[in-house]
């Protein structure tokens, strides 16, 4: 029987408030969840208050079949709420409350060993806006054998020294597009092109593996020095609200299975796309579905 590959994400958890209605969120959340539905072991280290929308995100996690023994209880901080706007075009914008509890992760031996017992440990830049939790980030990043990196640049919650200190340590980087122009314009790029500037911080950084999301457009994978491309699934736009991170779970999760690198950079657009086609973050798509989706797109 083959060993069954582990995954941790480190991170927020959270609640999105459009003005209709509110939906499980956080970056790390829906990574999760998307790695865990396929078929990925997968395990969040975060903090909820001790309020319903605490109990609700545990529920939630547990029914996905998300290990929740190292996410904490916090008796001062509420559970995290962000206030989402939607632009005409889908486009979201975030106003992200603080102090949450997911701002005070505090490190245990338990995430420790779990983070050394892992095949990936994700992670974002966000939840490094508190010292209580980017402390314990630092402290677990020099524990995991492969570390990936997801930008999700939200003005005013980062700085150019901690982007660059944690692109130092992992050796998977995502983006979007405008997050790698920013990022290599801190670095000192001065190329125009997204694959300059992506070559660019390749070299700049120590990452095996880079890849740039852009919309619509699709997405764009290096992948031990060669690039891979796919040119975007047409969908009508519902809220774009998870679907980055949905794209990074589906591409892990194929990655780290064995799949060709072409394969699961398609695999992981179409998914991108059919997230960003229906409403929240986290909607159920089956492999059938999945599979009837993508192949019209690929035949010869």
């Amino acid at each position: 029987m083959s060993k069954k590959i582990k995954a941790v994400c480190f991170g927020e958890i959270l609640f999105d408030v459009f003005p209709d209605r509110e939906r499980i969120g956080g970056a790390p959340l829906n990574v999760a969840s998307r790695l865990s539905s396929m078929g990925i072991e997968t395990e969040m280290i975060s903090r909820v208050g001790v309020d319903e929308k605490g109990e609700k995100l545990l529920k939630y996690l547990s029914t996905a079949n998300i290990e929740t023994g190292n996410i904490l209880k916090d008796e001062e901080n509420p559970t995290g709420m962000v206030n989402v706007t939607l632009s005409a075009a889908g486009s979201a914008t975030y106003d992200i409350n603080y102090p949450s509890a997911w701002d005070k992760i505090e490190l245990t031996d338990t995430m420790i060993t779990s983070v050394k017992n892992s095949d990936a440990f994700i992670f974002g830049s966000l939840v490094c806006r508190d010292e209580v939790s980017r402390n314990t980030l630092f402290e677990l990043i020099p524990k995991a054998k492969y570390r990936v990196l997801d930008f999700n640049l939200r003005p005013p919650h980062y700085t150019e020294e901690l982007l660059l200190e944690l692109m130092h340590h992992a050796e998977f980087l995502k983006f979007n597009d405008d997050e790698l122009f920013e990022i290599a314009r801190m670095m000192g790029s001065q190329y125009n092109s997204l694959e300059q500037n992506l070559l660019f911080i390749a070299v700049k950084s120590k990452a095996k593996q880079i890849c740039v999301t852009k919309g619509r457009h699709g997405a764009l994978l290096m992948h031990d020095k060669k690039l891979y491309y796919n040119s975007g699934y047409k969908i009508n736009v519902k809220d774009t609200v998870g679907a980055g991170d949905s794209f990074l779970g589906t591409l892990l999760a194929k990655l780290l299975q064995g799949d060709e690198p072409q394969q699961a950079l398609d695999k992981a657009c179409a998914v991108g796309a059919l997230v960003a086609a229906k409403e929240g973050a986290n909607p159920e798509i089956s492999a059938e579905f999945l599979k009837n989706f993508i192949e019209p797109y690929h035949k010869k």
